[in-house]
């Protein structure tokens, strides 16, 4: 069978390329997220694509489908259950024990099977470390256009996905659509996209499809099996509260004053992308584009500018206080509440009023 020529994804700029889609094309129906799983651990990323999906297929007056492979099992069957409480119209799955722990070839194959099958429009994966890596395989092996690490996802008035994401280097905001192609395929990072509300529903439409691979089948051999989340590593996309410190800060000595505020919140702590590239903060710790989106509660910026490469990061945030000796500083566009001194003098006066604030003796005499 012949393939369609390799597409390219395409800025918005070009929209006056589109044209109509060929016949073999108008059948793909339907917006689908693939549900991320290890060791019966759903990724949060899933849920929240789930949210999303569903508005572009409330728009686009389709079905949402979820996309759960894996090993057949316990954890299998309670993953598709919930994709059903966070929207799903339907759920179609590919289950075998070859599929126990992700492998680009296995994964690979049960993902474009079930697309070459069932035809979706618009195919959502998150961008962490195994979405990244099978989301290129796939949009490879399917001849179709792939936009990565997606701030905001819409449909145009023709039915296009509309991906927007950071561009050279952060610059800029770009609106890309897959021209001609389908699936349209994107990923968005975890805390991008809100987490939607969970209502329980009862399990819908199941469509099991077969792997049609064994374990000869399969070059790459798993000796071990080491998940991130039990690395002793930073929680930031997580935490409720962040403080960071970027170059404001003038040394790598005065950032003990962001992780010492951190300290007394129960917060986590993080920094701008300059204190990474200085070699003052590890890169686990750095938040914004090319570093980890936050949704915190709050988000106390000390010393940082607040360029859009930052911004994308810390967008969801639902009270940002900045602290910049600048008053002209991006960063107090998009800020709650702006702060107009010297965060090496203000840190550590925050720090003893939140110590006095909320030490248990504190606490003891406000609740007598």
């Amino acid at each position: 069978m012949s393939q369609p020529p390799k597409p390219a994804a395409q800025p918005a700029g070009r929209a006056n390329a589109k044209k109509e889609l060929s016949e073999h094309f108008k059948q793909y129906k339907h917006v689908w997220v693939f549900i991320e799983q290890e060791r019966g651990h759903v990724h949060s990323v899933s849920w929240e694509l789930m949210g999303a999906g569903r508005k572009l297929a409330d728009k686009l007056g389709v079905e949402l489908a979820a996309v759960v492979i894996g090993a057949p099992g316990e954890s299998m069957r309670a993953a598709v259950a919930e994709s059903f409480c966070y929207g799903a119209d339907l759920a179609y799955i590919v289950a075998d024990e070859v599929l126990t722990d992700y492998r680009n070839e296995s994964y690979t194959k049960a993902l474009t099977d079930i697309v070459n099958t069932y035809k979706p429009e618009i195919l959502l994966l998150g961008a962490t470390t195994l979405g990244r890596d099978l989301a290129g395989a796939v949009a490879t092996t399917l001849l179709t256009g792939l936009t990565a690490d997606c701030t905001e996802l819409d449909v145009d008035t023709d039915g296009s996905l509309a991906a927007t994401r950071p561009t050279f280097g952060g610059s800029l905001l770009c609106t890309i659509y897959t021209l001609n192609f389908r699936p349209q395929m994107a990923t968005v990072r975890p805390r991008v996209m809100p987490m939607p509300e969970r209502v329980e529903k009862p399990v819908g439409r199941v469509i099991e499809h077969p792997l049609g691979m064994v374990e000869a089948d399969i070059v790459t051999k798993v000796l071990a099996f080491v998940p991130d989340r039990d690395k002793a590593q930073s929680n930031l996309a997580y935490a409720d509260i962040v403080v960071a410190g970027g170059l404001g800060l003038n040394s790598m000595e005065n950032f003990q004053l962001v992780r010492q505020l951190a300290a007394v919140l129960g917060a986590e702590y993080g920094c701008s992308r300059p204190l990474v590239q200085k070699g003052w903060v590890s890169s686990d710790r750095q938040i914004g584009q090319t570093g980890k989106t936050i949704r915190p509660k709050l988000y106390i910026a000390a010393g940082i500018s607040g360029a859009i490469q930052h911004r994308v990061g810390v967008d969801g945030a639902d009270l940002i206080v900045a602290i910049n000796t600048d008053k002209n500083a991006p960063i107090f566009d998009f800020a709650h509440l702006a702060i107009v001194t010297d965060a090496v003098r203000l840190l550590p006066a925050l720090t003893e009023a939140f110590r006095k604030r909320l030490s248990p003796h504190t606490r003891d005499r406000i609740a007598s």
